[in-house]
């Protein structure tokens, strides 16, 4: 029977195996991955606000892989070798027939001052954790809200949330009646932050931020952190509480193998997700590098259309025919702000961008409850 081992339990890996039993082709399937337990990060953006604990989000997979019939397999991934065909891991190695490697990505942190001053948001349910923690305790201050890239990949960045996070935050005090008592502070290198997600969507998010009385500092690369200030290459910005989006790179396994790299630090892939040079190993979601529009999103949607690709070209090969099927470049986001949202989506043919709507963040939670029935049921 065919093999197919899939690295990786999160967005892409999870859509991967739904797609492998959709198509009723006789597999047997092995997910890698050091924990059976899924994180649902876009609702992190909740958690600050108490609207989501680590519970609500954290999802148990025993049951999902046991319906689909995987063969879960408790490691990390160490080296991929021989191709592809050869997977060690820190319990074991594992061979197979065709590899999907869905291990995400990282966050640079070699920013001085980041890890002790900062809080990098999208590590995690306890980073969540630790702002509602923070915020409650504080009586007042100010708090500085910033994301970066990875100099050598643009596209290697996650500034929605960072977005979400400050809006969030601000709609948060005001319930409380504390807005009053807190500055809330937005700072990127870059005069046009989230330019990936369109002009119009930019600059309606700093309208946006001009209306609620969030103060800006754009143009200025951050180039360390204090435990009081976040300084700039203009100036510095003090700050009671620094929450910082790093760029990405690559998982630290890679530098173990000899998989093609991007400059970035990413896996080379093309449009149809092979990894350059490699018959039957795939990548998915933020472990690749791929081609395609400068906008070419990080986030969960693109890793499950790559997933869908994927898994189209591994039965292509197994049918003995040439992969022929291209990931859709599609980007879908919801601002939130925790009492409405802004809709932006963006593909090859049309950018849309639609202002703050109470229905968008009721589409929103209504998405997140459809997305985990699949895995909770």
């Amino acid at each position: 029977m065919t093999h197919i081992v899939i690295l990786g339990s999160g967005f892409g890996a999870l859509t991967a195996v739904r797609e492998i039993r959709k198509s009723k082709i006789e597999a047997q399937i092995t997910v890698v991955s050091p924990s059976n337990h899924l994180t649902y990060l876009p609702s992190l953006i909740w958690m600050p606000s108490g609207m989501r604990n680590a519970s609500d989000i954290d999802v148990n997979l025993e049951k999902f892989f046991a319906e689909k019939n995987v063969v879960w397999h408790q490691g990390s991934v160490v080296n991929v070798k021989e191709g592809g065909r050869l997977v060690e891991t820190d319990t074991g190695e594992i061979r197979n027939d065709y590899l999907i490697i869905a291990t995400g990505s990282r966050f640079i942190k070699k920013l001085p001052g980041l890890v002790e001053h900062a809080i990098i948001p999208c590590e995690g349910a306890s980073m969540g954790q630790q702002i509602h923690d923070r915020i409650n305790a504080m009586e007042g201050g100010t708090i500085a809200f910033g994301f970066g890239t990875n100099p050598k990949e643009p596209k290697a960045v996650r500034g929605g949330p960072m977005f979400e996070f400050l809006f969030g935050m601000d709609t948060m005090l005001r319930r409380q009646g504390r807005r009053d008592k807190f500055k809330l502070v937005f700072f990127n290198g870059s005069e046009q932050p989230g330019n990936r997600l369109g002009g119009k969507a930019v600059g309606g998010l700093l309208k946006l931020m001009a209306k609620r009385g969030i103060e800006t500092h754009l143009g200025a690369k951050p180039i360390r952190m204090e435990a009081d200030k976040v300084v700039t290459e203009r100036e510095e910005i003090p700050a009671d509480l620094i929450l910082m989006m790093t760029g990405m790179t690559g998982p630290l396994w890679l530098d173990n193998t000899d998989l093609p790299r991007s400059e970035g630090g990413f896996i080379q892939a093309d449009r149809k997700c092979r990894v350059h040079g490699l018959r039957g190993t795939y990548v998915v979601g933020d472990t690749g590098s791929y081609p395609g529009p400068e906008w070419l999103a990080k986030q969960a949607h693109q890793a499950d259309l790559q997933a869908e690709a994927a898994v189209r070209n591994i039965i292509d090969e197994i049918n003995g025919r040439e992969p022929g099927h291209d990931f859709k470049a599609e980007l879908i986001c919801i601002v939130d702000t925790l009492d409405s949202g802004i809709l932006v989506f963006r593909n090859e043919k049309r950018t849309i961008f639609l202002p703050p709507m109470k229905i968008f963040h009721w589409a929103k939670r209504m998405f997140e409850r459809h997305y985990l029935r699949a895995y909770r049921r």
